[in-house]
């Protein structure tokens, strides 16, 4: 029996076919894609995104990678190909066979069991190729997906981190909303549908290419209405998919919009969510149930409204799509069924055109089917363009000049507004040297918290100039100090490393600040903030002054939560083993003056006054 291709130098062709297609790809669609990145915002928000990652020392193993994929893909559609060429074999052996059976010629029955069994044994070859190359081509996929993604994630994260963006972008105009989601769940979204559909894309196209040269060779003329159609089935599948594909993106285009507002409402319910778990004292001694229900709820309304919007127009999509792929399955045999009839083709011919029609139909079809998956990718590109966008722009902003003092504090001019505009603190002067302390007083809202925010360069608005010692030389602490996930000598050394100090030290310090009942838990991870009160929070705040012992430390109602008792206890304490460190305290406790040799008062529109602290 003829076989429909010389397997026996199949394996050369393949080889040769695989080289000169890796070749003229690889060429078109780094043209593609450098096109793709200049002309059109996805392809520059791409490059903005990640375009790092493809380039710079270590870019080599990512294109390598990348050419490994691409030549699986390729693999998968040769494989494709021949598997369709061994069914024309296969089911030419069977119409071979009820021929000869029919015609009683022993000779043709042999022929055809011959036939059958070497399609038999060449499907095992194919499969076993195809199951090994899956095997791989998964593994490398997911192993890709998951190299990128780290990159990704250390790029946004540290991008994030770098210059305080990530307190500064909420003085952008469009403030940027759940960075943490962007960061844990569009990176991952990115990474894999950038992937997916890339190579989805290249199988797609490299297919049609490939089956359409079955097509060609299997298709035939046909007439419609009088109108005779060279090669029809060819030039109806391409046409039909064409015309179905243009429909399909026009139902599919709200999509984008619909996703990217899925991903900002399912944030924005689950930050709710997370504000209720981390307050949940406070909701119950307020005895807030009803208010947090109520607001929860509003915001999962929000939520389903848009998943509403979202399950409208997938029906609409999803619909058409089905239409489009089940009408299609009739098509090949209508078309080839005359000639079939007639005997211009066999059997085993009608099965591959039934194949290479539904490869090339399925192939040009991607692109319609993933306008939903292109839809989530873009809201998700969109979302982390915005975030290093934001985060640059927030670098951008102004903040007080700042130079580096080896032991004093001088503000030079310093101006501090609200960002309305509203002038809090005009041309500050003053200049602190080692032990001196300051006091800043004032009534709430002259901006004393605010002054520390600018003097920390945290807040964009204000202008001057700032000396302090530089690095950890400078402390800050907030009236609420933060104590960051992990164990407990993490938390007092922060943000120090924890490997800095030993346990000796550690446990000596946290005696004087009266948390010796801690000193046995340093290695106990938990959520510090949820077990330590208040008060014990501010106390092992005054524990980090001791360890760092910084030459100035800015404290901003350090002690607002603590007795006056211990307050008094914490400032000597402060003062006897750190004497030289500058101290400067935002309060409005008057026990806190005595602690200190000079006070400042912002008595609100600009006007300040210095003054040395009277003695009680």
């Amino acid at each position: 029996m003829e076989t429909s291709r010389d397997w026996g130098n199949e394996l050369f062709e393949s080889v040769k076919w695989l080289g000169f297609a890796f070749v003229i790809t690889a060429v078109i669609f780094v043209v593609v894609a450098a096109l793709l990145l200049r002309l059109t915002k996805w392809g520059r928000q791409f490059w903005h995104v990640s375009g790092d990652y493809f380039r710079g020392p270590g870019a080599w193993r990512t294109w390598l990678f990348a050419a490994f994929l691409l030549l699986m893909a390729l693999l998968t559609v040769r494989l494709s190909v021949l598997l369709s060429y061994w069914g024309n074999d296969m089911f030419a052996s069977f119409q071979l066979a009820a021929s000869a059976l029919n015609s009683g010629d022993d000779a043709a029955l042999s022929d055809a069991k011959t036939g059958f069994w070497n399609s038999a044994k060449l499907f095992t070859l194919l499969i076993t190729v195809w199951t090994v190359k899956e095997l791989v081509y998964l593994w490398a996929k997911l192993a890709f997906d998951i190299r990128w993604r780290v990159w990704l994630t250390e790029r946004i994260t540290s991008d994030w981190m770098q210059g305080a963006a990530f307190y500064r972008t909420r003085f952008i105009d469009n403030t940027i909303d759940n960075p943490d989601q962007r960061i844990q769940a569009d990176t991952d979204t990115f990474t894999v549908q950038s992937r997916t559909l890339t190579l989805g894309a290249v199988t797609a196209i490299v297919s049609v290419v490939s089956f359409t040269k079955v097509l060609w060779d299997l298709s035939g003329p046909m007439t419609v209405l009088g109108v005779t159609i060279p090669r029809a089935a060819l030039v109806i599948v391409m046409t039909y998919v064409l015309i179905s594909t243009v429909i399909a993106f026009w139902i599919g285009r709200p999509l984008i919009r619909i996703n990217f507002l899925r991903e900002r409402t399912t944030a924005n319910f689950r930050y709710a969510l997370v504000r209720v778990r981390d307050a949940a004292e406070s909701i119950a001694f307020y005895r807030g149930e009803g208010v947090e229900r109520a607001g929860l709820l509003s915001r999962f309304a929000e939520v389903i409204k848009v998943q509403w919007a979202y399950v409208y127009r997938m029906l609409q999509f999803v619909g058409w799509n089905f239409i489009v792929s089940q009408s299609a399955y009739l098509f090949p045999y209508l078309i080839q069924a005359p000639r079939f009839f007639s005997g211009q083709i066999t059997l085993g011919g009608m099965n591959q055109t039934a194949t290479a029609f539904s490869q090339i139909q399925d192939s040009l079809s991607f692109f319609r089917d993933s306008y939903d998956d292109f839809a989530e990718y873009r809201a998700s590109l969109i979302r982390l363009d915005g975030l290093l966008i934001a985060s640059k722009e927030s670098r951008e902003l102004p903040k007080l000049a700042a130079v580096d003092l080896d032991d004093a504090v001088s503000l030079d001019k310093v101006g501090v507004r609200k960002p309305d505009g509203e002038v809090l603190i005009d041309e500050l002067n003053l200049r602190l040297v080692p032990s001196d302390a300051l006091v800043v007083k004032g009534a709430s809202g002259t901006g004393k918290t605010t002054l520390l925010r600018a003097l920390a360069q945290m807040w964009p608005y204000s202008d001057g100039e700032v000396g302090r010692p530089a690095g950890t030389d400078t402390l800050f602490l907030s009236q609420l100090p933060y104590l960051p996930l992990g164990d407990l000598r993490t938390a007092v050394e922060y943000p120090a490393k924890s490997e800095d100090v030993s346990d000796d030290t550690l446990r000596e310090v946290l005696g004087k600040v009266h948390l010796g009942h801690l000193v046995d838990r340093l290695d106990e991870e938990a959520d510090w903030a949820k077990i330590l009160s208040p008060g014990e929070q501010q106390r092992l705040a005054f524990a980090r002054i001791l360890l760092a012992r910084p030459k100035v430390v800015f404290l901003d109602e350090a002690t607002s939560a603590v007795d006056e008792g211990l307050e008094y206890s914490l400032y000597k304490l402060i003062r006897t083993e750190v004497p030289d460190t500058i101290v400067v305290s935002v309060a409005h406790r008057s026990t806190v003056d005595q602690h200190h040799n000079q006070v400042l008062t912002l008595e609100g529109e600009g006007s300040w006054q210095l003054a040395p602290v009277r003695a009680n």
